[in-house]
């Protein structure tokens, strides 16, 4: 083939061929042009070809031969240069076609930018390249470094160039390739500080930069550079452009497959979601229909609780309106109290959705018709599921149901209830044991203590006072009825005050102005039961009379005038309560706190008087009075407090005189 070449190079410019030369020229001629056509068959090197001129001019080649051996020297290194340039080409046509079968395999973004700079640079034979794309995270035409290949620095880590800075901006405004032979000497395009930094830490001089599109879209620019001062041939530069063509197809695809494989990822993220909801409704409504099973099969609060707690996984609290407690299964047995005023505080009585509290624990409202019945309580971590959130909205729901129904059920039992409480009360005596058998097939022992309990309310809140009173007496075991527009209870236990705050407590949530309750007791047959209520309404007359409408008290709680308006004045209890304290610390310890107190008193409040009276040192009697704030309160001083403390002085000091005055008789009888 190389001598085809030869022959045909020969006749194109009127050179004798080889065998011209063997006919009419000297032997050294001949063996010179042999050595030539020998040297280009084996591709020599270029220095080979002038050292065979060389040795012909030694051996006496001259004129027109040695010219003719010079041209032909000069043809095999052309035929030689143009080989090489085919072979080059070939072998870059190859590298192209390995480049584009690699690249039509599906490949990541990064995958894909990788690949283009590695093939770039072993393509061109050059020592570093990269590619500049535009900063995904700005909108300010802002370019940056991505997947450089033959760095030997760090400092391109997060490289950022700004707009219309370095070649990538000359190559994006010309959609054309650009080349530099020396960067950092080249004025005609606008530098950036921190390229230039890294350019010249990586002793790069020549540079490249070809555009690389997405279709009709500029996607940024390949670059490849050297660490010499060169020129880049146009076959370099084509090669370059073929590269990035490719390399742009290659990165389109890699793009659509990676928004492909995102599309695909959050659809399979939907499916699971969608999944994981199918099941929690799935769940939800099994867990609904068990719930709404039980109340339906009229079950108590109590096993409606401990399905929730089963249902939600949880420990579950139900707590009256005041922090009552009416059910729990799980570790939060009497913690409604403390629950409620967090409540309070943060304004969710009436708010329906879920509402975290504390260590985990939520609170939902149970509501019915817009009233308050109480509130439900679940530890069920800091976050709450989409499932568990709708369940236990659910929850407190069906227990609304349940309390409703409750309040509401068994008219017939309400009706005997309600009967048996107003014969209690009727002026006109019933045999007693006929009301005792009444009572006690109702579940109540009236032979036990009980209190009795009036409610008065005022405004329109009437009927839902009563059915809130009705579901408290039969919650607590009581009963319960109307009784001249007044509620009246009659509720187990010995402490009326507490049972008074129980009440108003329960029917404070209601729309209006809050009820005002009093109570009397205890009673512990059914023939006091009157007496126990008249003595209650005294005591809610006086508190009307008083301005103390919408709070609670019992008769004993209003002191001395409790004890006036008591059925049976028990002035022993008046006397004790009062300054009982002080009674018993002079009867343990044989001191003089009364008669101080009684001096004082006397002499109007003055601790000197008293000491005059006492015939003791003032400072004794501040000592002496300083005790008594310690046993009877810092508040004893206070005119209310002064006049209770001074009554029962007096109903004491005569207590003790009448005993002393029926001690002689008792001891002449005997």
């Amino acid at each position: 083939m190389r001598l085809a070449l030869v022959h045909r190079h020969c006749q194109r410019w009127g050179i004798e061929t080889p065998e011209d030369l063997v006919s009419g020229t000297k032997d050294e001629a001949v063996a010179a042009v042999l050595a030539l056509l020998d040297l280009l068959a084996g591709e020599g090197p270029a220095n080979r070809f002038d050292a065979v001129v060389e040795e012909a001019r030694r051996q006496g080649v001259t004129g027109a031969d040695l010219r003719t051996v010079e041209r032909i020297k000069r043809l095999a290194l052309s035929i030689q240069a143009r080989l090489e340039r085919r072979q080059q080409r070939s072998a870059a046509l190859a590298t192209l076609v390995d480049t584009a079968s690699d690249l039509a395999s599906p490949h990541t973004v990064e995958d894909t930018l990788k690949i283009i700079t590695r093939r770039a640079r072993l393509l061109l034979g050059v020592d570093v390249s990269w590619v500049t794309l535009p900063a995904a995270d700005d909108d300010d035409g802002a370019l940056r470094l991505h997947s450089l290949d033959g760095h030997v620095t760090m400092l391109n880590t997060q490289l950022r160039l700004p707009e219309g800075a370095g070649l990538a901006a000359a190559v994006l405004a010309h959609r054309a390739p650009l080349w530099t032979s020396d960067y950092l000497t080249d004025d005609s395009f606008r530098h950036a500080a921190e390229l230039d930094q890294w350019i010249d830490a990586e002793g790069l001089h020549a540079v490249l930069a070809v555009p690389l599109s997405r279709g009709t879209a500029f996607a940024g620019s390949l670059h490849v550079a050297d660490r010499s001062v060169r020129h880049f041939s146009a076959d370099e530069i084509a090669l370059a452009n073929m590269l990035a063509e490719i390399g742009g197809v290659a990165l389109s695809r890699a793009v659509y497959l990676d928004e492909t494989l995102a599309e695909m990822s959050a659809l399979r993220d939907r499916l699971s979601r969608a999944e994981a909801d199918l099941a929690d409704a799935r769940g939800l409504i099994e867990a609904q229909g068990a719930l709404l099973a039980l109340v339906l099969d009229g079950c108590a609060p109590q096993l409606l609780v401990e399905e929730c707690h089963i249902r939600l996984r949880a420990p579950v609290l139900l707590c009256g309106p005041h922090g009552t407690t009416i059910a729990v299964s799980g570790d939060l047995s009497g913690r409604g109290e403390e629950f409620t005023p967090a409540e309070k505080a943060t304004g969710v009585l009436l708010d329906p959705a879920p509402v975290l509290l504390q260590d985990g624990i939520w609170s939902v409202p149970v509501l019915a018709g817009g009233h308050h019945l109480g509130a439900l309580y679940v530890q069920a971590g800091p976050a709450l599921t989409v499932g568990t959130a709708a369940l236990l909205r659910y929850a407190a729901r069906v227990v609304a149901v349940l309390l409703s129904l409750q309040e509401g059920q068994a008219p017939v039992d309400g009706r005997v209830r309600d009967e048996l409480l107003e014969d209690l009360l009727l002026s006109v005596s019933r045999p007693q044991d006929l009301l005792e058998r009444r009572a006690r097939r109702l579940g109540i022992g009236l032979d036990q203590p009980h209190v009795v309990v009036i409610a008065r309310v005022e405004g329109g809140a009437q009927a839902h006072a009563v059915s809130r009173a009705s579901a408290c007496a039969r919650r607590l075991n009581g009963l319960q009825t109307t009784h001249e527009s007044d509620i009246v209870l009659l509720l187990p236990g010995t402490d009326p005050g507490a049972a008074a705050r129980t009440v108003h407590d329960e029917l404070s949530s209601l729309p209006g102005s809050p009820p005002t309750v009093s109570a009397s007791g205890p009673v512990s047959d059914p023939g006091a039961v009157l007496h126990g209520y008249r003595e209650a309404s005294r005591c809610l007359d006086a508190m009307t009379a008083l301005g103390a409408a919408g709070t609670s008290a019992s008769a004993q709680q209003l002191g001395f005038l409790g004890l006036l308006l008591s059925d049976h004045g028990d002035a022993d209890r008046f006397i004790q309560s009062t300054i009982g304290a002080v009674l018993d610390y002079d009867e343990q310890r044989l001191t003089e706190l009364i008669r101080t107190l009684d001096a004082y008193f006397d002499t109007g409040g003055s601790p000197t008087y008293a000491a005059e009276q006492l015939h003791v040192h003032p400072n004794t009697v501040a000592r002496r009075l300083e005790r008594i704030g310690e046993l009877i309160g810092p508040d004893w001083q206070k005119p209310e407090r002064a006049l209770e403390i001074q009554l029962a002085l007096r109903m004491s000091r005569i207590r003790r005189v009448l005993r002393e005055r029926d001690e002689p008789a008792g001891d002449q009888d005997a």
